[in-house]
């Protein structure tokens, strides 16, 4: 695509930042979705339609810091929310819902992304990051008319047990429980396993600060029981992108095999769990060739998958 031929040089060029800071002109407000308030940022005129941007466990709206621009910049109006109980969302939760719950299901969050993409023009282009690209593919699978396109960036794989398919530590996921599999989790990201920058790590750690443990608790045990909804996912005909990266946590060939079972594209990056933060240059190359597909190509360009498309 002409307008990111450049994508991957400009990845590589990504400074360590301050995460908090978002685009000129990003606008903040607050959602009020069924489990309560969920912070949420918007950018763009939408003059070519809208981008729903969804993070996962233990992550935020800031994981897009660097992709809101250059949807933007595209003619789309972009907006990114905190999961409800994460980060600057933490006041939603169960005990706000009618009647209240005492832990955080699939329901709450089906209800909640349904609720943000009703509450705008739809079909949106939905991006679902991890654990949120299961939640995706729920309301896909219930709500096909409200989906442009779904991107699934980092998504587990698989079903039921997600965690059984992980790199070396898989065949071992069945013998800790929600809490300890969520404990495991968090160490790693603290002790930046991953060597982010150190801007990147101290953003993280002041974010564990406000995100509630009992909803990372009940994700990584929603995670352990994921539905099958592949077929449904298929059969809404939908344009679909599966993204990630080529050292992920889950081997390269069980998103290509998960690719197939729900007939989706394939876009492999040279990067760990997180090329929204890594590659946001290809991954939206990427994401912007595949919503040529229903909005039309962008003035100038003829849009192709790029170098990481299969």
């Amino acid at each position: 695509m002409t307008l990111t031929d450049d994508a991957r040089e400009r990845d590589a060029a990504i400074p360590d930042l301050d995460w908090r800071v978002f685009p000129v002109g990003t606008v903040r407000d607050e959602f009020e979705a069924p489990s309560g308030p969920l912070a949420r940022v918007t950018l763009g005129t939408g003059a070519r339609g809208r981008v729903v941007l969804f993070p996962g466990v233990t992550g935020s709206k800031e994981d897009f810091t660097l992709m809101l621009p250059l949807l933007a910049a595209a003619g789309y109006g972009v907006e990114a929310y905190d999961l409800a109980g994460q980060y600057e969302s933490r006041d939603a939760g169960p005990e706000n819902l009618r009647p209240p719950r005492a832990r955080y299901d699939y329901p709450l969050f089906i209800d909640d992304l349904t609720a943000v993409i009703e509450s705008g023009p739809a079909p949106a282009h939905v991006l679902g990051y991890s654990f949120a690209g299961l939640v995706s593919q729920l309301v896909l699978s219930r709500r096909p008319e409200l989906f442009a396109s779904l991107t699934l960036l980092s998504t587990p794989p698989a079903t039921g047990q997600v965690f059984r398919g992980v790199k070396r530590i898989g065949r071992f996921s069945s013998l800790a429980g929600p809490r300890s599999g969520a404990s495991l989790m968090l160490w790693g990201i603290r002790n930046n396993l991953n060597r982010v920058p150190p801007q990147r790590i101290a953003f993280v750690r002041e974010r564990f600060a406000l995100t509630r443990r009992e909803s990372v608790d009940d994700i990584v045990g929603l995670m352990m029981r994921m539905p099958d909804v592949a077929d449904a996912v298929r059969a809404a005909s939908v344009p679909t992108l599966v993204a990630t990266g080529a050292h992920d946590l889950w081997p390269t060939e069980q998103y290509v095999a998960y690719a197939q079972r729900i007939g989706a594209q394939v876009a492999v990056y040279e990067t760990g769990h997180s090329p929204c933060e890594t590659a946001p240059h290809q991954l939206v190359r990427d994401m912007l060739a595949m919503f040529a597909e229903v909005d039309g190509p962008l003035p100038g360009t003829e849009p192709s998958m790029g170098d990481g498309g299969e």
